[in-house]
């Protein structure tokens, strides 16, 4: 579920405006934005969209379900046995509106650059 325009989704769905809880800027400015999200076990983001592709660095890794705005899922880590390991840097295109829950007993902890350009 990915997209290649920034400008396809509201305003409002940012991971910052819609997921404030989840999601910390470290860093902003024209090029790109860095983020740390944390998602403790049992917890949820509200949906949100990631805008840029980014470059993710996995601190903390747990089973999660990804779902589209409407709840179905779309990727399930323990079905595709790939939570990200710690310590692992993969890349993500942008994400569409989506939700995430943490079904697993470790904390989520992300560092994610966002490509602005």
């Amino acid at each position: 579920m990915t997209i290649d325009s920034s400008n396809s989704w509201p305003e409002e769905l940012d991971a910052m405006i819609a997921a404030p809880d989840h999601h910390e800027v470290l860093l902003e400015n024209d090029r790109v934005r860095v983020l740390v999200s944390l998602l403790k076990p049992g917890d949820a983001t509200p949906v949100h969209v990631h805008r840029w592709p980014a470059v993710l660095h996995i601190l903390g890794a747990s089973h999660f379900v990804r779902y589209d705005s409407k709840g179905n899922p779309i990727f399930d880590s323990r079905e595709s046995g790939s939570m990200g390991e710690i310590g692992q840097t993969v890349w993500s295109p942008p994400l569409a509106p989506h939700f995430v829950k943490n079904v697993g007993y470790r904390e989520i902890r992300v560092i994610s650059v966002e490509l602005k350009d």
